[in-house]
């Protein structure tokens, strides 16, 4: 059976315009819609717990920054719409399945450096979405940069 709706999960380098394109062949060859999504994750979560000061402002600039990278990415796509962009806050793993739950995605599209050894045993956020998926998940391995 095709896939509906797909959810391409990117954090906006240039690294994942593969991904974005291995999700359009997908949707063009199934007939399905495309959606990209890009998680903020709060200041606190990469300082490992409690910050003893507000970040709320901090925050909010680097929502409204992510926000405008959000755009100017999706500017390479045209035929993603505005309600074709999600821009969300919090742990990658739950935002991204709770949007794909939300919108009714049948495959999220993650991209992987397929790590081993150290990076392995941490884990990756493709390892994290793959984990208690609504749906198919799909990696779609990232090359080195030259």
């Amino acid at each position: 059976m095709p896939y509906q709706h797909i959810l391409v999960a990117v954090d906006l380098t240039d690294e994942c315009h593969p991904v974005v394109r291995r999700a359009q062949a997908l949707a063009q060859a199934s007939n399905a819609k495309l959606s990209l999504v890009h998680i903020v994750e709060p200041m606190a979560m990469a300082f490992g717990g409690d910050v003893p000061m507000d970040l709320s402002m901090l925050q909010q600039q680097q929502f409204d920054q992510a926000r405008e990278r959000l755009n100017t990415f999706a500017g390479s796509y045209p035929e993603l719409l505005a309600d074709q962009r999600h821009l969300a806050y919090g742990q990658p793993r739950q935002e991204i399945h709770r949007l794909a739950e939300e919108q009714g995605c049948d495959l999220i599209v993650v991209g992987s450096h397929g790590r081993h050894g150290l990076a392995l045993l941490l884990g990756s956020t493709a390892n994290d979405v793959l984990h208690g998926a609504p749906c198919d998940v799909l990696a779609v391995r990232l090359k080195k940069p030259a």
